[in-house]
Parts: C-alpha cells; sequence; structure tokens
C-alpha cells in the first residue's frame, strides 16, 4: 500500500509515521518535502514564503512518481497545498491548477491518514509559531480531504487519541483492506 500522512504542524505525524513504519516490516517512510528539499540544499525562508511552498508541492508530487509500493509518506500534496491556500500571499497562487495537480498526484494513493488537530493539543506549540495558520491550515485541510475528496480513489482516514490509538486505528483500516 502507499499511504501518505496529512495534518498540520505539530499533530504528531512524524511520529505516527515512525510508529507505523516499526508496524509494518517491509514499508519504508518518505520524510516530508520540507525535509527533503533541505538535504538536496534548497533554503525556506522563515516564514516559508509561496515560492518555498510551490517548491515543496513540487518535491511532494516527486516523491510520489519515486516511490513504489509499501512507503508511508510524511505529508501528500494536499498537506502543501493547504498551506499554500491559506498563505497571506494566497491570491499569488493559480488555486485550481495546484488543486488539480494535487487531485491528479494523489490517485496512485491507497490511504491518505489525516491527523486533525485535537481538542487538548498532544505537541505543545512553540511560542512563535502561527497559531491562527495552523488552524486554517487544519481547517482547509479537512475541507481538501473530506469535504471535497480530491484525493482520487485513496480513502482517507482520520485518526484520533494518543500514538498507540492512531497506530491502532491505521493498523485495523491495513488489516480490513487486506
Amino acid at each position: 500500500m502507499r499511504i501518505a500522512f496529512a495534518g498540520s504542524h505539530r499533530v504528531g505525524k512524524s511520529t505516527l509515521v515512525e510508529r507505523v513504519v516499526e508496524a509494518l516490516p517491509g514499508y519504508t517512510a518518505v520524510d516530508e518535502p520540507y525535509y527533503l528539499l533541505e538535504e538536496e540544499g534548497y533554503e525556506c525562508s522563515d516564514p516559508p514564503s509561496i515560492e518555498d511552498f510551490e517548491a515543496q508541492l513540487d518535491r511532494s508530487w516527486l516523491a510520489l512518481e519515486e516511490n513504489d509500493a509499501n512507503v508511508l509518506f510524511d505529508r501528500c500534496p494536499a498537506d502543501v497545498l493547504a498551506y499554500l491556500l491559506v498563505h497571506d500571499d494566497a491570491a499569488l497562487v493559480d488555486a485550481a491548477s495546484a488543486t488539480e495537480r494535487a487531485r491528479e498526484a494523489m490517485k496512485s494513493l491507497d490511504l491518505i491518514v489525516f491527523v486533525p488537530i485535537e481538542a487538548n493539543d498532544r505537541i505543545p506549540l512553540a511560542a512563535h509559531e502561527d497559531r491562527r495558520q495552523r488552524r486554517a491550515v487544519d481547517e482547509k485541510l479537512r475541507e481538501l480531504l473530506i469535504d471535497e475528496a480530491p484525493a482520487g480513489d485513496a480513502e482517507v482516514l482520520t485518526v484520533h487519541g494518543d500514538v498507540a490509538q492512531r497506530v491502532r486505528q491505521i493498523m485495523a483500516r491495513i488489516a480490513g483492506v487486506r
């Protein structure tokens, strides 16, 4: 299976990916586009610009193309698209084109695990982190993944609870597919 993990920052996606890859022998994890770009020498501004998010979106699409089966993606095009669409300079983005490209790329996924912001945050935000942006990204992802369903045929599984509960929810869903 090809599984992507989506959610705003500081919701526990990366930790969840680590735990699920431990539970699924033979699977590999692909880091999020920001870190893939960083490893390749790309430097994002702080805070990231529209151009930085567009580069991440391109890198996300490439990651989907480069990897076959039995892979877990820390983020998918919907994540980066959500950040682009809520950015202060979002008017500069061709939203329809970016959304269509994300929709096409995500057709290659079997499952998207949506990790929403929960009432009790599991990971504290740093003082410098933008809570408004985080909430806006969460809402945009909910819209993109659940309301508008740009994921093609990929099922979207929304997980809740601590890491162990989330892993159990994912493993139960995978067992149901096999």
